[in-house]
């Protein structure tokens, strides 16, 4: 096949185990780049393209894929936290003492030391600003919960962030009071925890789930070259790990603008999607704000064009919204964070604009209202390939379970959350779930059986962003107590990483699959994952990263 002026191959990957994701073609030896796109996809013959000048990679019978599609991660956020004390693991108090006063030796001039990834259990028994003060009183600290949805903080970060009295709250978030008339140190949700998290600084990259608003003022050119930084830090970090595209479940037009500019510096190694987010007491004229940021903001590398929202919280603080009381918690169900009719005309204002809906959605309750509101927006502007998609999906009815294929509702779901199968504990399912319920828990196979499409994603920085891991959690997951095998199969586990996470974040047609045309977005593994013992699955490395035909990231082997 002769090549004409300018149309060289630039990149020959061969000798490799190609899952393409294409119907058409499901494998293949060798995948050969240009200008950014796939050339062609095959055997021998593709690998002979190579000319002068080309980079040719033997790929020794390792598996490439389409690069990873990161279907539900907080980027900005991550970023943020690389550089922040990670106390994952961390158990009792003096554990956690020595990571933080470690931590504060290192860090003399931060105005907040902030701990990531503390868990529920680390002190054995409910954290108050007193267990805090007496690992340091002298300097503001705090902790957020692995979830994003509480933090703890010392008696010093709650007076500057005026929350030592307590303090009036939206609906849904709470500043923990105690008998003394006193917070206890406990902030559950984001308008709770915002002001302890403005301590240090970033309050305009709190995006998780405060989203909505737009920084004011608009951060100066310093900041913005500062922030950049950290976004850059979390591409990277991403880019390791073999991802080329990404969901971004919060952010507004200041992400999409710090993402812009790193793609005019040739530095913006993934593509993202960025949501508006609507928050509950929002009018439905801020909608005008999501469609301005879709119209703006289409690119291959920067889109925008969907709206997130919260319906509930989390389960671990019991603030999921669910169907029946929880455990040892008479009466107590949570509340919805939308009323339901309200809801409703939100979701039919969003679709009529033509803009995708993502709502995170865990307790049973919560699912179920969420799927009331797509349906309505389809019995009002017509039912069409919106993909509107449902977030985390950690309980549901199975009444509900049908309702999600028949209405092309994306189950968005994340590999490494259930209890027991990577870093939370096996203990939070007897708290958060009647036993009889946990065979309704975490349905991703009943899902996709029924019909829903599935994507994959990690939810970083609240797990591990690693795919690998996530990969392997999927596919070893062990049965709950009288449930079914919720397992995809490793081919489906990988499509729910790749083409399904393209096809539900509206990439299919730039890539997600390897053939002819397609975005050249590549990842090549260390090792013949169809080969591979599903339990050492997650730690196999990635070899090389290529976004839009560029190498991001490049291991050991072939840096």
């Amino acid at each position: 096949m002769k090549m004409g002026a300018g149309m060289e191959i630039d990149l020959v990957v061969r000798n490799a185990r190609v899952i393409t994701m294409d119907a058409g073609r499901p494998f293949a030896s060798a995948v050969a780049v240009r200008g950014g796109r796939i050339a062609a996809v095959g055997g021998k013959e593709v690998a002979a393209l190579a000319g002068p000048g080309c980079r040719v990679v033997d790929a020794g019978g390792r598996t490439l894929l389409p690069g990873f599609v990161e279907s539900h991660l907080h980027l900005v956020l991550g970023g943020a936290e690389l550089v922040q004390l990670q106390i994952g693991g961390v158990m009792g108090f003096e554990a956690l003492k020595s990571a933080f006063l470690g931590y504060a030796a290192k860090t003399p001039a931060r105005a907040l030391l902030m701990a990531q990834g503390a868990a529920y259990e680390i002190l054995g028994a409910p954290v108050t600003r007193h267990d805090l003060d007496r690992v340091i009183a002298d300097r503001p600290i705090a902790m957020m919960a692995p979830d994003h949805h509480t933090v703890w903080a010392n008696t010093l970060a709650l007076q500057k962030a005026g929350l030592l009295h307590g303090a009036q709250m939206p609906h849904g978030h709470e500043v923990v009071m105690g008998p003394d008339g006193t917070a206890t140190g406990e902030l559950r949700e984001f308008e709770a925890f915002g002001p302890v998290l403005a301590l240090g600084g970033e309050a305009h990259l709190q995006l998780g789930i405060a989203t909505g608003g737009e920084p004011d003022p608009w951060p100066d050119a310093a900041t913005f070259a500062a922030d950049l930084e950290k976004v850059a830090a979390g591409l990277a970090h991403c880019a390791a790990h073999g991802i080329t595209t990404m969901v971004n479940m919060d952010g507004n037009r200041y992400t999409c603008a710090l993402l812009a500019a790193l793609e005019a510096q040739g530095r913006l190694t993934a593509r993202v999607r960025v949501p508006f987010h609507m928050k509950p007491h929002m009018d439905l004229s801020e909608l005008d704000r999501a469609s301005a940021m879709a119209a703006e903001f289409r690119g291959d590398w920067v889109r925008s064009g969907f709206v997130k929202m919260f319906m509930d919280g989390v389960v671990d603080s019991r603030t999921a919204y669910m169907l029946n009381d929880y455990p040892g918690v008479p009466g107590h169900r949570a509340d919805p964070l939308f009323e339901p009719e309200r809801f409703k005309a939100i979701c039919t204002e969003i679709d009529r604009r033509g803009l995708q809906i993502a709502v995170h959605a865990i307790g049973d309750a919560a699912v179920r209202q969420t799927i009331d509101g797509y349906e309505a927006a389809g019995r009002a502007n017509g039912f069409r390939d919106m993909r509107h998609r449902i977030e985390h999906i950690e309980l549901i009815d199975r009444a509900d379970v049908p309702r999600l294929g028949a209405l092309g509702i994306t189950a968005s779901v994340q590999p490494p959350h259930p209890p027991g199968v990577m870093d939370f504990p096996m203990s939070t399912m007897d708290h958060v779930f009647h036993r009889e319920r946990w065979k309704d828990a975490y349905l991703w196979k009943t899902l996709k059986s029924a019909g829903a499409p599935v994507a994959y994603a990690s939810d970083w920085p609240v797990t591990d962003v690693s795919v690998m891991r996530g990969i392997q959690a999927a596919v070893t997951r062990v049965p709950y107590e009288g449930a079914g095998d919720e397992r995809l199969s490793l081919m489906e586990t990988l499509h729910a990483y790749t083409a399904g996470g393209a096809w539900a974040g509206h990439w299919d047609d730039l890539t997600g699959t390897l053939r002819a045309g397609m975005a050249a977005d590549l990842v090549l593994l260390d090792g013949d994952i169809e080969a591979a013992d599903p339990m050492t699955i997650g730690e196999m490395g990635i070899a090389l990263t290529v976004a839009g035909g560029r190498v991001t990231y490049a291991g050991a082997a072939f840096a």
